[in-house]
């Protein structure tokens, strides 16, 4: 499988991805291995950003004796931001910086949606079935599932639905924080994307470390490289 270079294609990609009935995981009773990835932009002016901005996309990977490792792989955006479509700006930068990674982890957290989008395959779905790995989306806010919040204590958590159906979560990750968006991505369901953001919040950030990780070293690689920028939702 190869990312999309068209909308039209990439329409065409999503709807088989959302349609496609993959052998579903869950988290197995033992540590298991996570990454996170994250990418980011050059911040110029207002707006969605443009074909070929500069990027930095990050990885963690959080392996199970606990080690922690980060790579950075710089690029250019394939495309201006554009909702649902977001696999055309980030999608290669984010497989690039993944495929980066010294071992390949077990799952895979992503700064974007899954099941919440209009096709039922938003980037982080898409991720997680082009590297053939199980995956959650993790955002600040859904795309266009709704749901009432939950009460602010850790683990509360309430459904995104989409035309009746369940495609996440809002989840609070800390006592008195705002929750977070779990989205049902590749392979995983909405039990098993609770349990794999949980299992890596568990300290002080709101953040999944794997994401925070991620995100911190492409901030760092960039400020080196460039100024301070942002990322899309999809």
């Amino acid at each position: 499988m190869d990312w999309p270079d068209s909308a039209d294609q990439l329409i065409e990609e999503q709807r088989i991805l959302g349609d496609a009935q993959p052998e579903p995981w869950s988290p197995p009773d033992r540590t298991y291995s996570l990454a996170g990835c994250f990418v980011c932009f050059p911040r110029r002016h207002p707006g969605v950003g443009a074909r070929d901005d500069p990027s930095w996309a990050g990885a963690a990977l959080l392996s199970v004796d606990g080690s922690v490792a980060t790579v950075v792989r710089p690029g250019t955006a394939g495309s201006s931001y554009q909702a649902g479509l977001l696999a055309l700006r980030e999608g290669p930068l984010l497989e690039a910086a993944i495929r980066g990674l010294p071992t390949r982890p077990e799952v895979l957290l992503v700064n974007a949606t899954g099941r919440d989008h209009p096709r039922r395959a938003g980037l982080a779905l898409h991720l997680g079935a082009l590297l053939d790995l199980p995956s959650v989306g993790v955002t600040h806010r859904p795309l266009i599932a709704r749901g009432n919040w939950p009460e602010p204590a850790r683990g509360a958590h309430s459904p995104l639905l989409l035309d009746g159906e369940t495609v996440g979560y809002w989840l609070s990750t800390r006592d008195g924080a705002r929750p977070l968006a779990v989205h049902v991505a590749w392979r995983t369901d909405s039990a098993a994307a609770l349990e794999v953001v949980l299992r890596v919040t568990a300290g002080r950030a709101r953040t999944p470390e794997p994401i925070r990780l991620a995100r911190q070293a492409a901030r760092e690689a960039r400020a080196v490289g460039g100024t301070p920028g942002r990322s899309g939702v999809s």
